[in-house]
Formats: C-alpha cells, structure tokens, sequence
C-alpha cells in the first residue's frame, strides 16, 4: 500500500474500501438479514436478563462494578448474564458495521441503503446509553418500556433495510389502491399500539427484572393484559379483513403471502399470550412472547413493503455518441 493509499484509507475508510471491492447482491442482503436477526437476539437475551432477575447483575454502567469493567466470579450467575447480554451489543454493532460497509459498496452506490444502515448504527449508540440510564435508576419501570420501543425501532429499521436490499432504488409502483395501502397503515399503526401496551404489561406485571425489590408502574397489571388481549384480537381482524379484500381486488401474490405470514404469527403468538396469562407467567413462555413480539412486528411491516415494487435504477451506459466523444479525445 502506498502512502496515498494510507492516507485515503484513514481519511475515507468505507470509500477507500469501496474503491477496491464490489460485494455480490446476495451478500449484501445476507448482511443486512444478520443484523436484523442479531436486533431481534438482542431483544429476546434483554429479556432473558429480566426473566433471570439479573438486571442489576452489573450495578452500574458503563463498567460492571466501580472497580472492575467485567463481571467478576464474586457476582455469580446473574452477573454472568448482565454482562453477557452487553457484550451482545458488539456482536450487533458488529453485524451492523458489515451491512453498512456492504451496502456502502454496492454498485451502482445505494445512499438509501447505506443511511438506514446508519440509521441502525445511532439506534444502537442510543439504546445502550438508554440501558446505561436503566441500571443507574434502578430499572426504572418507565425506562425499561423506553428501552424496548426503542429495540422495536432499531427492529423496524432493521427490517426495511432487508427489504431494501432485495429490490433496486426506482420510484416505487403501488400494486394496490390507495384504500388498502391506508387500511394496511392503519394495521401498522394498531400493531404499534398494541407492542407499547405489553411494555405497560410488563411495567406493572411481576417479573421485575431483579431479585432485589423494584418499582412497579402504579397499575393492576392483570386489566392491562386484558387491555393488551382486546388490541391484539382487534389486529388479528384487521389482519383476516386485509387478506379477504386483497383477494377481492385479485392483488399480486406477494400481499397475500405477507398478509398471510402475519395471520400465522399473530396466532402463535396469541396462543403464547393466553397460555402464558392462564399458567402465571412462567418465565420460558414470556421470554417465547418476546420473541414472537419481534417476529410480529417485522411480519407487519413486511405488509406495506409488498405493497409496491420497485425496479431498478436504470444504468447509464456509453452510447455510440459518448464511444466517439471518448476515441476523440483520446
């Protein structure tokens, strides 16, 4: 390497990269696929950590103790998986990284793809020093929700980007009406509810995240559940009224599927929710909740996301005039 090279490394890392490398389409979305599966890891291990009472198995942030930045043997088990659940956070940011330079170097240059990678980047940087607020206080009820939602955006961004990468950057064509595109927003917008209703769930429920007491949000957790129950049966609905009216505008097959994967996940999930309501709680079934609570927010927003298509970006090529221009001067 060259001292220019050197320089132009330092200055411009993903340009200096992306000068020298062109990654196929397919590693590109397998970039962007891994980290979105490393956002949803990352939920359901933050919801191991509550479910095993190791919030505060490092009591502080951003070491692990005052003295130490690592879990030591004198904390034990709950300080192992505290600790664990935050080196996750490199693991993400890790996978993030490789699906920002990915698409940083894709060709033709995607700017679309590269700012959500970003985008998921922040995110990340946020909700850790978000975390960081959530130990300091104590697992504060009302951080620990702010905590999840802002999981749940990462999760969202996550998954657009996946999208994103499997089509080309043209305008986007609607294969359906406008009334169905705002039915389906509509959906999006219940199943948002619906997540930041089971956060109250959990704010007020009694898995408080530590064996050491801990502040409960100030509400009977058992009428939010019932609460959390009504809107998710009322997107279920929606979801089984979309599919029926997507038939009856004969949409494109790729609405249908996705309409339909979300049907399929809203019922694992339901059947979860009230099994795990009708048992106490048990921490295995409300770590499976977190889990489908991830699948069905990507299942929802994949609805939209088939609901246009995009082709790709024209490429311009040398024409007989541009050849001519170019043997000129040459």
């Amino acid at each position: 390497m060259t001292r220019a090279d050197a320089v132009a490394a330092v200055r411009n890392p993903l340009a200096f990269i992306a000068a020298r490398w062109t990654p196929a389409p397919r590693t590109v979305r397998r970039a962007a696929l891994f980290a979105l599966v490393m956002s949803v890891v990352i939920v359901v291990t933050g919801g191991a950590v509550r479910l095993t009472g190791s919030g505060l198995g490092c009591p502080t942030w951003p070491k692990c103790t005052e003295d130490s930045l690592t879990t030591t043997g004198e904390m034990g088990f709950h300080g192992a998986i505290e600790f664990g659940n935050r080196m996750l956070t490199y693991v993400l940011c890790a996978a993030i990284g490789w699906a920002i330079v990915a698409a940083r170097c894709e060709k033709p240059r995607r700017r679309s793809l590269t700012r959500l990678g970003w985008a998921q980047f922040w995110l990340v940087m946020s909700n850790a020093v978000l975390g960081g607020i959530v130990v300091l206080v104590g697992l504060n009820p009302y951080t620990v929700a702010a905590h999840f939602l802002a999981a749940s955006a990462l999760i969202a961004v996550a998954a657009v980007m996946w999208q994103r990468s499997q089509e080309g950057d043209g305008e986007p064509r609607p294969l359906v009406g406008k009334p169905v595109r705002q039915l389906v927003w509509f959906l999006v917008l219940a199943c948002g509810l619906l997540i930041a209703v089971g956060t109250v769930v959990t704010g007020a429920g009694p898995h408080a995240g530590d064996s050491s007491k801990v502040d409960r949000m100030p509400l009977d957790w058992e009428t939010v559940a019932k609460l959390h129950a009504v809107l998710a049966w009322i997107v279920v609905t929606l979801t089984f009224a979309l599919w029926f009216i997507l038939k009856a505008v004969d949409a494109p097959k790729a609405p249908l599927d996705r309409t339909r994967d979300l049907f399929l996940v809203l019922l694992s999930q339901g059947v979860i929710g009230y099994v795990q309501y009708f048992t106490d709680l048990p921490e295995i079934l409300v770590g499976l909740h977190m889990l489908g609570s991830a699948l069905v927010w990507i299942a929802v927003l994949r609805v939209p996301l088939a609901l246009r298509e995009r082709s790709a970006t024209p490429v311009d090529l040398p024409g007989p005039a541009a050849e001519a221009t170019v043997g000129t001067r040459a």
